[in-house]
């Protein structure tokens, strides 16, 4: 009765990786696409604070009307739009993350429906192909917890920043890096690496 429960969970799982791995892909592609608009970002924010720092009245520009404000309003503008931008990859971050969590609840669903008919042997027996079903479920939940966090940590830090805060904005690049995390990403490429003839498998 094991082997039979194991066949559609095997399948299950084939298909839960490939989507790993198709959105991990898109994951670091988002990510690329991220890093010029936190710089622009964190440019901009340096703009604001200089041009707050500056008494345009005082210098040669203050026969020009108004140009603090049109500079300020300039500034503003360019920065909300960087934004605007970057709402849209944490969209494109958040689909990655929504993919790869229905996926593995999927799996787990499937994987609580099936336990009575599944021992222990099968549970962690391991082949020349396959790694164990235990394996398995445990690398895809530590994926998926991953993707979770990172999403979370990256959409909190977009949503506190205001606007009118320069030194936070500037900052903002800095900290946006500092959530990257090599190690977990690297663990989950190992991960494809080891799955890598069973997904193949028919």
């Amino acid at each position: 009765m094991s082997k039979v429960a194991l066949l559609p969970l095997h399948q299950a799982l084939r298909k839960s990786f490939q989507t790993l791995e198709n959105n991990q892909t898109v994951w670091q592609s988002v990510l690329v696409e991220c890093s010029p608009l936190m710089e622009s970002l964190g440019n901009l924010a340096e703009q604001l604070r200089a041009l707050s720092n500056v008494t345009i009245s005082n210098t040669p520009l203050r026969d020009f009307p108004d140009l603090e404000e049109r500079l300020r309003f300039k500034l503003q503008q360019a920065t909300d739009t960087v934004l605007c931008k970057l709402n849209d990859k944490m969209s494109s971050l958040q689909s990655v993350r929504d993919s790869i969590s229905n996926q593995v609840c999927a799996v787990f669903q499937l994987y609580e429906q099936n336990t009575d008919s599944l021992d222990q042997f099968t549970v962690t027996e391991r082949s020349a192909t396959a790694p164990s079903l235990a394996d398995m479920l445990e690398w895809l939940q530590d994926a998926e917890r991953h993707y979770r966090t990172q999403y979370l940590r990256r959409k909190t830090l977009l949503q506190t920043l205001p606007a009118d805060d320069f030194s936070l904005l500037e900052s903002a690049p800095k900290r946006w890096k500092s959530l990257e995390s090599a190690r977990a990403e690297d663990r989950i490429t190992d991960t494809l690496c080891k799955v890598s003839f069973f997904t193949e498998c028919p």
